[in-house]
């Protein structure tokens, strides 16, 4: 590896570290980081996403940077756009001040994008270099791209269980399988979701805010959403409630910008969604507890596989230990 790449890559790793502090701010759109270089390398200028209409990362950096700007490197994990939105084109702003390079990690899928951002710096003369953590910065964001790509928004099933594939105990007690420090992690990843989804069933046993309570608390509350019927004076209320099908509920919640679909229903409404095979990612909390016996909440109810060859498989993302739990998060 060469030391200019090695350079590249700890430029991106700060905008990656930018970036995935913006993410409940920019939403819907994408969560981007940006650094800026100088020329001779001896300042550094770091930017991420504003809210919605407001600055782009690029902006953001190239404004702290200000003539220093000219001549130097402009790091981003995402394409630079080329179109006027709610802002100007951001590669309009990198040519004017006088950027000699772009170093990318992705292209943007969104069709307005979609290497346009590119092929316009290039054609400016810009040197562009494109791929530096590209895999890490797919992974960042993971839901945004889904949304551009398909329209709907990025689908979490979230499960807690013991090691023996249950949810709840016979009496019908669930709390709490996991320990402290995997609750605290489902309200980040609350945070992070724009929807939380769960089934009127879940609502009438459990009662549920569904809230996200973070410290400090997070930038806004995710989309509340009940599949069926509200009951009066839920404490989930004021929230949304879907009926019909589940793949035209995502079809709905995407054109509303939601980017990232979490569900935390019960064990009917997590086969609901395996079975119409709309999970896009698992995110379970695995226990180191044995519930044994035949009664108890599976993981899952409903028919399931009749042979290994219907067997639903997916790769490990990532696996975590938070505390004396596991948190293993699975994507198809």
């Amino acid at each position: 590896m060469s030391d200019t790449t090695q350079m590249f890559e700890a430029l991106m790793d700060r905008a990656l570290v930018a970036g995935r502090g913006a993410r409940q701010i920019a939403a819907p759109n994408p969560w981007v980081g940006a650094v800026l270089v100088t020329e001779d390398g001896s300042e550094v200028f770091v930017g991420a996403t504003e809210a919605p209409g407001e600055r782009h990362a690029e902006i953001v950096a190239l404004e702290a940077a200000g003539e220093r700007a000219r001549g130097g490197t402009l790091v981003v994990t995402l394409e630079p756009c080329s179109h006027h939105g709610r802002t100007a084109p951001c590669c309009d702003a990198i040519e004017a001040a006088g950027v000699a390079r772009v170093v990318v990690a992705l292209s943007d899928p969104d069709p307005k994008v979609d290497g346009e951002g590119i092929s316009r710096l290039r054609a400016a003369g810009i040197d562009v270099v494109e791929g530096i953590r590209q895999h890490e910065a797919a992974e960042q964001l993971a839901a945004y791209l889904h949304h551009r790509r398909t329209g709907r928004p990025l689908v979490v099933l979230k499960l807690a269980a013991t090691l023996d594939g249950r949810t709840s105990a016979p009496d019908g007690t669930s709390k709490w399988i996991t320990g402290p420090e995997a609750r605290q992690d489902v309200q980040r990843l609350r945070a992070d979701s724009d929807a939380i989804a769960v089934g009127a069933g879940t609502i009438r046993a459990d009662d549920p805010e569904l809230t996200a309570r973070t410290d400090p608390p997070p930038h806004r509350q995710p989309l509340r959403v009940v599949l069926g019927e509200i009951p009066d004076g839920a404490r989930v209320l004021p929230a949304r409630s879907l009926t019909g099908p589940l793949p035209e509920m995502l079809d709905t919640l995407g054109a509303e910008g939601i980017l990232q679909l979490l569900v935390e229903g019960g064990a009917t409404v997590a086969h609901a969604f395996v079975d119409a095979g709309l999970v896009d990612r698992f995110v379970v909390y695995l226990a180191p507890g044995i519930m044994g016996g035949d009664d108890g909440a599976p993981l899952f109810r409903g028919a399931g596989s009749a042979t290994l060859d219907d067997l639903w498989r997916g790769r490990f993302v990532s696996v975590v230990r938070l505390g004396e739990d596991l948190r293993l998060e699975v994507a198809g």
